[in-house]
């Protein structure tokens, strides 16, 4: 572990703190790049328009010809916490602007991850046409469902695109669904500002550009027009949960979803799930979206129906969403148990692996018959943080049409492109990947159980090829020494407010410390006393049971822990330097 200093230039911090930022906000935000207040400003009224998104003004009046035609309106939707969110708020969106037309007519599809796969394929489109719909939409999927488009096409529904993923690229070029509306900041010649935006993003600049046009066709005036804000808890939900960068954009619609919670203004499933969390909305921060509510939504997906959780997040009776929200955390029980197994064996293949080279391999792939497929995504994220290494882990497929077959799932680190990964196994080796996808960091693909062994030693040698020392070098980014004046209280509940998340780090300070004392809690935790301006302070290392030296350079962050109704402030440890 090699934990180094985030630069924040002295003339943003000066900016920040004339503007009236406290110096340790400013030093914090000059570190991620802030360089004017301007950029921290999370009013609704500087969200850019949604007619600068392309294909947004044609969505509007696709769905408002769709509205006023009292069609039917399907939404296929994705089996993680980005489409469950988008779901719900397209569900919740569509009858809120529908109402002055007594609309009421949307109704979604979920694919199953295991029987049906990713995105809106031919047997999706069947489906949705044998429902009775006139409209198809999709929520963060579709952007690569051309030949699930066509289908559709064919079948005579009419089709709406909305998604934030990469296109699809076939014969080196990019490849769009045709005969379509595309609404995706991230497709050819759309200049929107924001290329970061989630699934659930996206349609909610749907919704306010269809608000927009019905306001144009005379339904409603500026000041009796639906209000959509009310939907930005969803927003900020499927933001955080599907790890997307936070640019200045999606900071402000968590920021603004966030406020909303904390006033106790969101949905009865949203207060469900953070009441079977233990966590207190009041104090609702981008954390309990990520950790607490956020996994509870995802679990759903990996080992039942995603149905649930978008269930939970459409409902609007306090009884009905408590009784979700208990389902759903019971399924996340489960999966926490069933991913703490795999883990365990996981390491242990990994460590086998090891003891045939001098060093971890460049790259790990693993893989036991025991898995299951709706966990090895989580796994092979846990296996990367903990070795800093490119990790594929397969399972066995549990389609009943994919007998022989191993589902894929890897998450990697900077410097290896994953999705590029795949596509050069898949031309040094033709036939060996059935089918695959995905991005830089995650990816995932299908191989025949023979061809594991081939898939594996392909991995690793590309890691051999792309990976040197210095990539392999596990970094932890800091923001330097906590001065003691901050280590308050009030400070850290400061801090916990704000909106951090991917590409905007929460705070993490490094510096020397004594040990003054340390024992294990549990058998897996370190709990320490250490020595900080010269005062003790307690502090918590979760997953860490090796002792560590007198004295260490730790990087820590703060942290208020509530025991029997006191509170108090502790270092939350993350790395050492040792």
């Amino acid at each position: 572990m090699k934990i180094t200093l985030r630069d924040a230039p002295p003339r943003a911090i000066w900016a920040l703190e004339q503007a009236g930022i406290h110096p340790l906000l400013a030093r914090l935000y000059a570190g991620r790049g802030v360089r004017s207040p301007d950029e921290l400003d999370d009013q609704l009224a500087l969200l850019p328009p949604p007619e600068q998104m392309r294909g947004c003004t044609d969505a509007a009046q696709l769905l408002a010809d769709t509205l006023q035609a009292g069609a039917r309106i399907c939404i296929v939707a994705d089996y993680d916490c980005d489409g469950a969110s988008a779901c719900a708020l397209a569900l919740r969106g569509l009858r809120l602007l529908g109402q002055p037309l007594g609309w009421n007519r949307a109704d979604y599809l979920v694919p199953d991850r295991v029987q049906d796969g990713y995105g809106l394929t031919p047997a999706i489109a069947t489906r949705v046409h044998a429902s009775g719909a006139d409209v198809l939409v999709t929520v963060d999927n579709g952007i690569a469902s051309v030949e699930g488009v066509a289908h559709a096409r064919a079948l005579g529904l009419k089709v709406l695109i909305t998604d934030h993923h990469l296109p699809a690229v076939i014969g080196g070029s990019v490849a769009l669904p045709k005969d379509c509306v595309i609404v995706n900041p991230n497709q050819p010649d759309c200049s929107f500002e924001s290329k970061a935006l989630a699934g659930v993003g996206v349609m909610f600049y749907v919704l306010l550009a269809l608000r927009a046009e019905l306001r144009a066709r005379g339904l409603f005036g500026a000041s009796n027009q639906p209000r959509l804000d009310p939907l930005l808890p969803l927003v900020a939900l499927g933001t955080v949960a599907d790890v997307v960068r936070l640019d200045a954009l999606n900071r402000r619609l968590v920021a603004q979803g966030l406020k909303r919670i904390r006033n106790g203004q969101m949905p009865a499933g949203l207060a469900a799930l953070f009441e079977v969390a233990g966590r207190r909305s009041a104090l609702a921060s981008s954390f309990d979206l990520g950790f607490a509510l956020g996994p509870r939504i995802n679990a759903a997906g990996r080992l039942s129906d995603m149905r649930l959780g978008i269930e939970c997040l459409s409902c609007d009776d306090p009884a009905r969403a408590a009784e979700l929200a208990q389902t759903l955390d019971a399924i996340n029980r489960q999966r926490k148990s069933l991913e703490g197994e795999m883990r365990e064996q996981a390491l242990q293949l990994a460590e086998e692996r090891c003891t045939t080279h001098t060093a971890t391999p460049p790259a790990l792939c693993l893989y036991d018959s025991a898995f299951h497929e709706g966990v090895i995504g989580i796994v092979a994220a846990r296996l990367k943080d903990k070795l800093h290494r490119p990790t594929f882990v397969f399972a066995p497929s549990q389609a009943a049409d994919q007998s022989g077959t191993l589902k894929g799932s890897g998450r990697s680190i900077v410097g290896f492109h994953l999705r590029d990964a795949l596509d050069l196994i898949a031309k040094r080796h033709p036939g060996v990947l059935l089918r695959f996808g995905g991005h830089a960091a995650a990816a995932g693909c299908t191989i025949a159980a023979d061809q594991l062994p081939t898939f594996a030693a392909a991995f690793e040698q590309i890691g051999s090829e792309w990976l040197d020392a210095a990539t392999l070098q596990q970094h932890l980014e800091t923001d330097g020494a906590l001065e003691p004046q901050y280590r308050r209280l009030d400070l850290c509940d400061s801090l916990q407010q704000q909106v951090w998340g991917q590409g905007f780090a929460p705070p993490l300070f490094c510096e020397e410390l004594e040990v003054l004392s340390q024992r294990l809690l549990g058998q897996k935790h370190l709990a320490l006393k250490l020595r900080h301006g010269g005062e003790p302070v307690d502090g918590i290392w979760f997953g860490r049971t090796e002792t560590l030296p007198a004295r260490v350079k730790l990087a820590f962050r703060l942290d208020a822990d509530e025991w029997q109704g006191r509170r108090r402030l502790r270092f939350l440890v993350e790395g050492a330097e040792c």
